[in-house]
């Protein structure tokens, strides 16, 4: 997808590339977790801890309630979240809308 983008000049939506290295706190934090050895998969639906802080963000941010045990989900990434989204959500054979330009994933999440 890269490369076609390129080769027309176009915008690639398939990807995300980051522009930059995020806050240099963020990633003093995340070395120091490496260093001391959380750096293994965390369980299916996230840790809990990070679980409640979504939810407690939410709540501080946009007013609204979640139960961090039953209606948070963390994924590694938009694919994983759209995937999820698509199986919780989509019944077998129901058709689905998508419009384009779209995230290449949606596709195969759909299928």
């Amino acid at each position: 997808m890269s490369a076609k983008a390129a080769e027309f000049d176009a915008v690639n939506l398939g990807q995300g590339f980051p522009d930059s290295d995020g806050p240099a706190r963020m990633l003093e934090i995340a070395c120091e977790q490496i260093r001391a050895g959380n750096n293994q998969y965390g369980p299916g639906r996230g840790m809990a801890v990070l679980r409640e802080a979504v939810a407690a963000q939410r709540a501080r941010d946009h007013q609204v309630t979640y139960d961090p045990g039953a209606e948070v989900l963390v994924t590694v990434g938009a694919t994983e979240a759209i995937s999820a989204a698509v199986l919780g959500l989509v019944e077998p054979g129901s058709e689905v809308i998508v419009l384009e330009p779209c995230y290449d994933a949606y596709a195969a999440a759909i299928a």
